[in-house]
């Protein structure tokens, strides 16, 4: 089931989307955020986090559809300025796939990423791997249209796989400067794959986390769960304002929190005798204030969890691409 997430629709993806993107929201002072969705039958966009920066726009994270990106390209052209950089904050293709068109438009843009994306494209690498089992699906009389044209998405990444590593490796934490602008960017050790990236920005207390954060459950399919606890730690001691996950809606310091219990309670019962239906519906109440009434999000996040209990237990409390110790 590992093809599930990244290369085709998540199954059993209940939350509410449109297959189009809204119009950028200026959520800081030169800081906007354009919100991904997980639309049935479709594989999900990430968020994308767009700084206004001195050699012109820096765009955290593409989504994976053209008309994520379309909205990307359009936001550029409306505001007159290049992207000058493209950061990723780790390699999924919901949050990359876009580099390619964002890259045709404006080819100067480079491209900040960790080196994990190299061991994911190896020959035995999770996307080589699914890439294997994607190109029979095309054949399959009983696969929607809706979800072919999601493999010819996979397909096509994959054939362009180069947009995808970095032109600037980021491969430990510090002060850097992007397109004119200053983040700190920070590296994980393990987490949601081997090296993940994410950053604060000190003009507005802006972090950008990733997929650190995400809604209706954290997405374990290469993580290791452990280090992704310590990353969660590193973020709340980071003293930021405003956290904008990889799906999900910009969190307070407070909401992070409760967020990062949540986490921590669900991994504790990952790794305990409980019943995979008690983990899942500890996650649900540990959650429960992010979805308010709507039973429908409730529902998913109960069954995103159950399902992810049984992964992560197949393969010792993690998944089978993480590689910590």
């Amino acid at each position: 089931m590992t093809f599930r997430r990244v290369a085709i629709p998540i199954m059993f993806a209940l939350a509410a989307g449109t297959a189009a993107a809204s119009e950028p929201q200026e959520i800081a002072p030169g800081v906007f955020l354009l919100r991904g969705a997980i639309v049935p039958e479709r594989g999900p966009d990430g968020n994308t986090v767009i700084f206004e920066a001195p050699d012109g726009l820096v765009v955290v994270d593409t989504g994976r559809h053209a008309w994520h990106s379309d909205a990307i390209l359009a936001f550029a052209s409306a505001r007159k300025l290049p992207i000058a950089a493209i950061v990723n904050t780790h390699w999924h293709l919901d949050h990359s796939s876009g580099n390619g068109r964002l890259r045709a438009a404006h080819p100067r843009a480079r491209v900040y990423t960790t080196a994990a994306i190299d061991r994911a494209l190896a020959d035995d690498g999770f996307l080589a791997r699914n890439l294997a089992g994607a190109r029979p699906l095309l054949e399959d009389p009983k696969l929607s249209d809706i979800r072919k044209e999601e493999v010819k998405i996979f397909v096509a990444t994959m054939e362009e796989r180069d947009v995808l590593r970095p032109d600037v490796v980021v491969s430990q934490s510090g002060a850097m400067t992007i397109a004119g602008r200053s983040f700190d960017v920070r590296v994980t050790d393990g987490a949601v794959t081997d090296a993940d990236l994410w950053l604060i920005d000190g003009a507005s207390g802006v972090a950008v986390i990733g997929d650190l954060v995400t809604f209706p459950s954290p997405f374990f399919e290469t993580a290791c769960p452990d280090q992704w606890r310590e990353s969660l730690e590193d973020v709340r001691a980071s003293g930021f304002r405003s956290a904008i996950p990889g799906h999900g809606e910009p969190m307070s310091p407070e909401e992070f929190g409760a967020y990062r219990d949540a986490f921590a309670v669900f991994i504790a019962c990952v790794n305990s005798d409980a019943k995979p239906a008690e983990c899942a519906s500890g996650w649900a109440d540990g959650t429960a204030r992010f979805f308010g009434d709507d039973g429908k999000q409730r529902q998913a996040a109960t069954q995103y969890a159950e399902y992810y209990v049984g992964l992560l237990r197949e393969n010792g409390g993690r998944s089978r691409d993480c590689r910590a110790r």
